[in-house]
């Protein structure tokens, strides 16, 4: 018996449409998990560029130029989108007191649309996450499928040659382990991938929230708040502001 009876493209020749759709599947969710895991790294990557220029916001001589630093009109960058949402709150709220949210008060007012702001950034940080983790919770399992139809195949050699020869039940069992072997390697990469994620987004978030705290207390105010060592909350407690 020679090597070639173990090689990957034997034990595909030997399996039949059940193992053929469980690998299939496995190769599925390996693409799926890598293509997320690349883009989002990507994403988190620019994302980190991105709060840099947070830092130059409050060295503007405007709030013009501020948001010129942030990044050009147009791109999508979630503190720039978090600073023109806060001046639309400001401006909005100021000619439009006759409606409902007229009897908000400006600091309630921005401390909302602020708010709302981080969390549209929460859901595209989220976005894709949920298959990383349907991937890694279940490829484990679909290999473990693959590695018990395998064995299945090997007891049916057995009894139908009546004795367990090595040549009835090589071919069944290395299809058994290589399906095991498969949901793992599909499986490891996808919860690695998906831990490293959420720290990234927490991480990002965690910036999102300071420039937030610091931009509600100039709209408010007209200044810029000074950090302490006690400031840790990302938006004020909710106040009326008259």
């Amino acid at each position: 018996m020679n090597d070639s009876t173990f090689s990957l493209a034997r034990i595909w020749a030997q399996g039949d449409g059940v193992s053929h759709a469980v690998a299939i599947m496995l190769i599925l969710m390996s693409l799926a998990s890598w293509s997320v895991i690349v883009v989002k790294a990507w994403n988190l990557l620019q994302l980190r560029r991105m709060s840099a220029g947070s830092k130059q916001f409050w060295h503007a001589t405007s709030f013009d130029a501020g948001l010129a630093a942030l990044a050009p009109a147009g791109t999508d960058n979630p503190f720039r989108e978090l600073a023109s949402r806060g001046t639309e709150a400001v401006v909005h709220h100021t000619s439009h007191r006759d409606e409902l949210h007229g009897v908000l008060g400006l600091n309630d007012w921005i401390t909302s649309n602020l708010r709302q702001s981080i969390d549209d950034t929460t859901g595209r940080l989220q976005s894709g996450m949920a298959i990383l983790a349907s991937v890694g919770s279940t490829a484990p399992f679909i290999g473990l499928f693959g590695t018990v139809w395998g064995i299945y195949h090997a007891l049916i050699g057995i009894g139908a040659a009546g004795q367990a020869t090595l040549d009835k039940v090589a071919g069944p069992v290395g299809e058994s382990l290589v399906m095991t072997a498969g949901g793992l390697a599909v499986a490891i990469p996808a919860v690695l991938g998906y831990n490293a994620l959420v720290r990234g987004n927490k991480e990002i978030l965690a910036r999102l929230k300071h420039f937030a705290h610091d931009l509600h207390a100039y709209l408010v105010t007209g200044g810029k708040v000074r950090k302490t060592a006690s400031s840790v909350h990302p938006l004020p407690a909710r106040k009326e502001a008259r």
